[in-house]
């Protein structure tokens, strides 16, 4: 990829970043959900070889982004069971879906999820600062993993380290929970 074309690459997503983040989101279900099909939009801004033949770059750019919320939704068929799992494709639990459940009808889970909160602070407690930071700030303040390298003025790709390093610590920590929840 050429210098310029890089540039223009960069400019491009500063410029329709923002909206077009809220445009896809409007659409899917979660964030993350979100920053995939965002994250599939500049994959293939990327692999064009000159930008300048595009004449209208915002409308090429949604254009792409509906076309990858479509491909994502025919991809998933009727909802199963299994996405409703706590567990993920390693067998560990997703807790932010604990944080979810509804425990109105339940004392038991509503004693559960308060054990939860605690022993997730606990676990919080342990990390390094900027870890714990980019943990909190994704998954408590629903801000988006762009948004942080933003505001920290600081590669994305750090970023999504930490988070990584964060769940993997909190998965760790919290495992047990999740197996007394499926017994």
């Amino acid at each position: 990829m050429s210098e310029q074309n890089s540039t223009s690459i960069a400019k491009t997503i500063q410029q329709f970043g923002k909206n077009l983040f809220g445009f896809v989101r409007g659409k899917v279900k979660t964030i993350e959900d979100a920053e995939d099909v965002l994250q599939d939009v500049w994959f293939q801004l990327s692999k064009l070889t000159n930008l300048a033949e595009l004449e209208n770059i915002s409308g090429w750019l949604y254009e792409v982004a509906r076309n990858k919320i479509t491909d994502r939704q025919r991809k998933k068929t009727d909802a199963l069971l299994d996405d409703f799992s706590y567990e993920n494709d390693d067998g560990e639990f997703n807790f932010k879906e604990i944080l979810l459940l509804d425990d109105t009808d339940s004392p038991e889970l509503a004693d559960f999820k308060d054990i939860f909160w605690k022993e997730l602070q606990t676990a919080l407690d342990e990390l390094p600062e900027n870890q714990r930071e980019v943990f909190l700030l994704n998954e408590i303040e629903d801000m988006t993993l762009q948004q942080i390298a933003d505001k920290k003025g600081e590669n994305l790709k750090t970023i999504i380290s930490r988070k990584g390093y964060a769940v993997k610590h909190l998965r760790k920590k919290l495992n047990y929970l999740y197996q007394e929840l499926n017994y």
